[in-house]
């Protein structure tokens, strides 16, 4: 069970032109300004770069996104099952533009240099969801993530419906392929690449048989638009508001997607109660819209099942971004979601097998 190997990383970027960005800022914004600063900014594990512009005798500042393509139109951004070759636009930008028109938080795009593939964006700040609850007590913590819930609820009501056909997202779905190459990536990374060598082949065949059953069952759920990243890295706490950002890749799959990658996630654990209130919240939010799910049990064991999936793919991931990005940031990250893992694997009977063809290979869940 192997995966055709992505392309290997890209050079760096060469620095953005100073003196192409002073003249944008002073001629192409919907402001006016000066540029009194540049500072680069930590990325994620894409081939962009980030930087925040500072402005001469005011607070506001201006992020740059700097493109790894200057024309946007890159192959792999497109190579998500179902993507539409139509669509001859920057995913970043299309998905923006749909987004704005569902009331979710997402940045103003104050100019996009197509030419040198810089995008000039507002700026929700540097205070990510997941650094604004390391230190918060547990009511701070709980409001900020049923504010984080009650976007999300936005973005996949208002996203979804009505349909928006000149939205790439909704040319491109989690369909059982591409759940299944994000199973395979992480056995070829999670598994061969972090040990040294394969499974034996009577385990890889029974752990191939159900993570066929999980995709086959995620991919035929009612489809509606998802993130994709919807995780606390990604939720920018900017004042009284919550910012999404990093939305590029999204696409349609089940419900339960975004809201694993919020409760699950690989940079801030969650207690189990918190997280059952959550998803209580979530779907009394989808209730209110006439979205609800009758069958409460039957969501979970979906969300569990999502979050196997995710959890899964990540691990596999940041394996990957060590060993062909040359990235190892993420490494420390690989318990955390393989114990999440663990515990949906231990509380469905059902799944046992498969963590008994998994253990060997995977010390966390032993």
């Amino acid at each position: 069970m192997t995966t055709t190997n992505p392309a290997a990383p890209a050079a760096p970027l060469a620095p953005p032109d100073p003196a192409r960005i002073a003249k944008t800022i002073a001629t192409k914004m919907p402001f006016r300004g000066d540029v009194a600063g540049l500072t680069p900014l930590a990325g994620d594990a894409s081939n962009r770069r980030y930087f925040r512009v500072a402005l001469k005798g005011t607070p506001s500042a201006v992020i740059l996104m700097q493109l790894a393509d200057p024309e946007g139109f890159k192959k792999s951004e497109e190579a998500v099952s179902g993507a539409s070759a139509q669509i001859a636009e920057l995913p970043f930008t299309n998905v923006l533009a749909h987004l704005q028109r569902t009331g979710v938080t997402v940045p103003q795009l104050h100019y996009y240099d197509r030419e040198a593939g810089l995008l000039y964006l507002e700026d929700f700040g540097d205070l990510t969801l997941a650094e604004a609850c390391r230190d918060a007590d547990r009511a701070r913590l709980a409001a900020l993530y049923r504010q984080a819930i009650d976007q999300l609820i936005l973005l996949q009501v208002k996203g979804t419906t009505p349909p928006a056909p000149g939205c790439i997202a909704f040319h491109r779905r989690f369909d059982v392929p591409l759940l299944m190459w994000e199973f395979d990536h992480f056995v070829e990374y999670g598994i061969t690449a972090r040990l040294g060598e394969p499974m034996k082949p009577a385990d890889e065949a029974g752990v191939r048989a159900a993570f066929q059953h999980i995709a086959e069952l995620l991919a035929g759920q009612p489809q509606v638009f998802v993130h994709r990243d919807y995780h606390s890295r990604n939720l920018m706490v900017d004042g009284s508001r919550l910012g999404i950002i990093d939305f590029q890749d999204a696409l349609l799959g089940p419900a339960t997607y975004d809201l694993a990658s919020l409760l699950k996630d690989a940079y801030i654990e969650l207690e189990d109660a918190v997280v059952d209130g959550l998803v209580e919240h979530f779907l009394d939010g989808l209730d209110a819209l006439g979205q609800g799910w009758s069958d409460r049990a039957a969501f979970r064991r979906l969300f569990d099942l999502t979050s196997i999936q995710r959890n899964l793919k990540a691990a596999g991931r940041f394996v990957y971004i060590d060993r062909v990005k040359h990235n190892p940031k993420f490494l420390a990250d690989i318990p955390r979601v393989l114990g999440y893992v663990k515990r949906n694997l231990s509380n469905y009977p059902d799944l046992a097998p498969l963590r008994q063809h998994l253990a060997p290979y995977v010390a966390e869940l032993q």
